[in-house]
């Protein structure tokens, strides 16, 4: 029988249920995805969500992408677990989209389906040697210190130079910054991954420089994060004096922006003056106006990088006229070039969202092409076409920006669109549906290793009792044998 014949048989099988609720599936357990959860079932009492997410373990880049040393962001994972243990909800972990069940089962079996699956790719520089040893997405170099499976073994050399290049300056790439030169013994207490902290503790590094292609005006962190990483026991801080110097145009964007002239202001203060930097001290250079042109191959170990060739830049400024006329300003190549010497480089520019089967993709974008979390099956200009029943939120349906908090708003511009359809009467009846048991059933037919609420528990629990041992907030398992060993245990 062929899944889609049995997804049928399944569906006729609860045809005959009455006053059945009507059913949704949100794919992807981050932010986005409980967010969305948390207010469709506040919104409609006729509604039971289940949420599947690839991974044993829920909350996506709260567990995943916040730093270690950032615990209070994290607080946000009580809330999240109110959600899964309501009644009316069911967590579905390693449960995969595309292997262990398909989009078009999904869209079979549910009345809805939400993807927020976020943003497991990244960003090519696509640049001459990008393929070298030591050279890392900042996605992963994160994944790595927060014990995500996927990049357990993903070793990078800390040992064999003392500088690290990492391109591009939001908060990301101070997060990695901040790890590579934060004391370990602070690290120690937080529930950073004891890989990460192993290697850290043998770690050479001592200088990191950030590259921007634009100025400290434009700089893309905030002032929170910034404020943190200057504030790491003697640590020297490090830009040209001319770059902090002002245009009349940076006057112009300090002015409209609050954050940008707090984040300029520190810059400006933080900068370490008038003595050479002393022989232990650990330095953070920050350089501006220059973007990459190629990476170095090194002369001692070949196929890995020894360096980077950067282009100096300049502005230019021009007026956005879809943007209230707000001025911006853009960095173009001066034909100037300067290399740095380093052994490893981590790639912060970005993250990217993937396609999967059955779903429209913006290639371009790393979106999938929406209006306010309906999924467009036509965006042509006289005529929107929408595919009934599959909606956005999070990364996947803006792109990879903003913090936790912004995934709220994006999840009740979705919640809106879907409220309406129900209104609407455009979802498919309730009791044509199936919802999670004929969820389980096709899992079952696929010997899938399905991890519920409570088998997160378990690990939650084995990882606290093993992070008590070692004065830490928790110790996390980081290989998928170990994770579920424990949680179908």
């Amino acid at each position: 029988m062929t899944s889609f014949v049995k997804i049928r048989w399944i569906a006729r099988s609860f045809s005959t249920i009455s006053s059945s609720p009507l059913r949704i599936c949100v794919v992807g357990s981050g932010p986005a995805g409980f967010y969305t959860a948390e207010k469709l079932l506040k919104a409609h009492e006729r509604i039971e969500v289940d949420i599947i997410d690839r991974l044993p373990t829920p909350f996506g880049l709260v567990r995943s992408g916040v730093a270690p040393d950032h615990p209070e962001t994290k607080v946000v994972i009580n809330q999240f677990s109110r959600v899964a243990q309501n009644e009316r909800c069911s967590f579905f972990g390693n449960v995969s989209l595309g292997s262990s069940v398909t989009l078009p089962e999904l869209r079979d079996l549910y009345n809805a389906v939400v993807l927020a699956y976020g943003a497991e790719s990244d960003r090519s520089l696509g640049i001459p040697k990008e393929e070298l040893a030591g050279i890392y997405a900042a996605r992963e170099f994160v994944w790595w210190y927060n014990g995500h499976p996927d990049c357990r073994s993903l070793s990078p050399d800390l040992k064999s130079s003392d500088t690290a290049v990492i391109l591009g300056q939001g908060n990301v790439a101070l997060d990695v910054a901040r790890i590579l030169l934060r004391p370990t013994e602070e690290l120690a207490r937080t529930d950073i991954a004891s890989h990460a902290l192993a290697a850290l503790e043998e770690s050479s590094i001592r200088k990191v420089f950030l590259v921007g292609r634009r100025g400290p005006v434009q700089a893309a962190c905030t002032a929170k994060e910034l404020r943190e990483i200057l504030g790491i026991k003697d640590l020297g801080v490090y830009i040209k004096e001319a770059d902090l110097v002002t245009t009349p145009t940076d006057e112009i964007e300090m002015k409209n922006s609050r954050i940008r002239r707090r984040v300029h202001e520190l810059l400006s203060k933080a900068v370490t003056r008038g003595s050479a930097p002393v022989a232990s001290q650990r330095e953070l250079h920050f350089l501006f106006f220059r973007k990459p042109d190629r990476f170095l191959e090194s002369d001692d170990r070949s196929g890995h990088v020894g360096g980077i060739r950067l282009e100096k830049t300049a502005l230019s400024a021009f007026k956005d006229v879809g943007d209230n006329d707000i001025v911006k300003q853009v960095a173009v190549g001066t034909g100037v070039y300067e290399d740095i010497s380093c052994g490893l480089a981590l790639k912060s520019i970005g993250y990217k969202s993937v396609a999967v089967d059955g779903l429209p993709f913006n290639n371009y974008k790393g979106i999938v092409p929406n209006a306010g979390g309906r999924v467009l099956a036509d965006a042509s200009h006289d005529h929107l076409k929408y595919e009934t029943g599959l909606y956005v939120c999070g990364w996947l349906k803006r792109g990879p920006t903003g913090i936790i908090g912004t995934n709220l708003h994006c999840a009740e511009e979705t919640l809106s669109c879907i409220s309406d359809d129900i209104n609407r009467g455009v979802l498919a009846s309730a009791s044509t549906k199936p919802g999670r048991e004929g969820l389980r059933q096709v899992l079952n037919s696929r010997n899938t290793r399905v991890v519920p609420f409570d088998g997160w528990g378990k690990i939650d629990c084995e990882e606290r009792r093993r992070g008590g041992l070692k004065n830490k907030p928790r110790e996390k398992l980081t290989t998928w044998e170990e994770l579920l060993e424990v949680a179908c245990g």
